[in-house]
């Protein structure tokens, strides 16, 4: 089989060649990461790291020693430049790594704030990387003011995490709602009481107009109704986009990410491409997933099929969220539902069930673990249930999937 040079050492570079060695392969595998330390777990991060409750070898995917007793060089710390397709060659960190088959697990990069609106100054963070938190975590501290733009994910884990430090936090999302392009409005209404209840200053439909600073540094911001605010630190939750430069300077099919085949494979026969940054045949379209399951998963499909396999990539889509005491965990893609069936447990416990026409597509579930296991067997298996059973407080979920 040759040499296997695998470009981007996250959750999908790490599966990738740890599947490689579990499916015998033998041959040399070389694994280019840009940061200085192990591929590591990403979402604890923005959480139980940044609070102080992880460290930071528990955020390993694998101990280091497993990449030097599986034979896996590492090469840490060094940037892919750019890919000779003709000599089959990465060049990397000045030197030509040669490969007979290449993977591009490159991830995704955070959206920034321009310069133009101050976001060149410091204090004003991503969170992205490890380094990203680390040079984030002194400004979380009790009573400094934090202004949080962006109601994604990104940018309400980032509050919840600042308001349990007892950060004053004000969170401004330019859409009429928080998790709008996301989520139905029954879960955006869910977390935006959940987030006041802890203090947070949430304000909706109103963007950013830009930030102040003094001597090179973030010190307030005035927003797009012209309200002034004095922060000491931003964090910027504003989305990621695929990270594709490498793979469009060398000539291969960008088509939101990089456009592969069922298989995984791009439009280069020798290179392949899995996790955030790939697109790949979904239905009627094409489908791109920035989650750590479907990371995995498409990693281990184009693993096997790397060294012969004939595996259409499937996703089984699910995705989760920790903010305070709540977990959210999501079954499915809600894109073009037509019906919310909401399904209310004690305290925080509740269920968003997303159909179109009668077919079940996704499933919103805070802490409700059996809504969540119901909701994604039923969606794995191409099933779907009666909207007016779901609805019935008195039901017994698992009746539904003997229904």
């Amino acid at each position: 089989m040759g040499d296997i040079v695998v470009i981007g050492a996250g959750q999908a570079g790490a599966s990738l060649v740890a599947r490689l060695r579990k499916d015998g392969f033998a041959g040399k595998i070389t694994l280019i990461g840009e940061e200085p330390v192990v591929p590591y777990q990403r979402p604890p991060l923005s959480k139980a790291y940044l609070l102080g409750d992880m460290t930071l070898e528990r955020l390993y995917l694998r101990p280091e020693s497993f990449y030097a007793e599986n034979n896996i060089t590492l090469e840490l710390s060094e940037i892919a430049v750019a890919i000779d397709r003709a000599d089959k060659m990465v060049i990397a960190g000045g030197k030509k790594i040669p490969y007979d088959q290449l993977a591009l697990t490159t991830g995704s990069v955070p959206r920034r704030l321009p310069g133009a609106i101050g976001g060149e100054l410091a204090g004003v963070h991503v969170v992205r990387t490890l380094a990203d938190v680390d040079d984030m975590a002194p400004a979380v501290v009790e009573g400094a003011r934090a202004l949080i733009v962006g109601g994604g994910y990104i940018g309400l884990e980032a509050a919840a995490v600042c308001a349990k430090r007892g950060v004053k936090v004000t969170l401004v999302e330019m859409s009429d709602r928080i998790l709008q392009r996301v989520a139905a409005p029954e879960t955006s209404n869910y977390f935006r009481a959940l987030h006041v209840s802890h203090g947070v200053d949430i304000r909706e439909g109103v963007g950013l107009d830009r930030l102040l600073g003094e001597a090179g540094r973030v010190t307030g911001a005035v927003l797009g109704d012209g309200t002034e605010l004095a922060v000491d630190f931003a964090v910027v939750g504003v989305g990621i986009t695929p990270a594709t430069e490498l793979a469009e300077a060398a000539g291969l099919k960008i088509e939101n990410g990089i456009k592969v085949d069922a298989r995984g494979r791009s439009s280069d026969p020798q290179i392949w491409a899995a996790g955030d940054c790939a697109s790949f045949p979904h239905e009627d379209g094409r489908l791109r997933l920035e989650s750590v399951p479907n990371a995995i998963d498409m990693a281990e499909c184009v693993a096997d099929n790397m060294l012969g396999g004939e595996t259409d990539y499937v996703p089984k889509p699910w995705f989760w969220s920790d903010q305070y005491d709540v977990k959210l965990q999501i079954a499915g893609l809600n894109t073009g539902y037509d019906r919310i069936v909401s399904r209310r447990g004690e305290g925080q416990t509740a269920s968003f069930w997303y159909f179109r026409g009668g077919q079940l597509l996704a499933v919103d579930a805070m802490n409700d673990p059996r809504a969540y296991m119901v909701g994604k067997r039923l969606i794995d298996a191409g099933k779907t249930a009666d909207p007016d059973l779901v609805g019935d407080p008195a039901l017994d979920l698992k009746a539904l999937m003997r229904a």
